[in-house]
């Protein structure tokens, strides 16, 4: 053989130990709406509406049916940010509505920033 030809790797394929691979790939799947006996569940867990409101723009819920809203703390945790994601269709329709929603609830006026590239809030 020539000495200067990288060997070929030797390997063993072996089924039965691919149970534990398959454990640490992700699921390809969404998993079923949970059933509960009555909404908001004690976590304030709600299904979606079916069908959805009939608004310019619709918020994704998450592959596990979480609503895509998220705190993020910046600064040392000095500034707190919530991040709206998963935004679908108009964008800026949101945004007036929570700029028109949020002002009683946190008695002033929200910085809101829109990225439309990530559809984010």
């Amino acid at each position: 053989e020539d000495p200067l030809k990288p060997a070929v790797p030797e390997f063993i394929e072996s089924k039965e130990d691919f149970k534990w691979v398959e454990k640490l790939l992700p699921r390809h799947r969404i998993p079923p709406l949970p059933q509960h006996t009555h909404y908001p569940t004690p976590c304030g867990w709600t299904p979606p509406r079916d069908p959805p409101p009939d608004l310019p723009y619709y918020v994704r819920r998450s592959r596990y049916h979480q609503i895509p809203v998220y705190a993020r703390f910046t600064h040392q945790g000095s500034r707190k940010m919530t991040v709206i994601q998963h935004i679908e269709g108009d964008i800026w329709a949101l945004e007036k509505e929570l700029q028109v929603f949020l002002p009683p609830i946190i008695g002033r006026l929200p910085g809101l920033t829109v990225n439309e590239v990530t559809r984010k809030i």
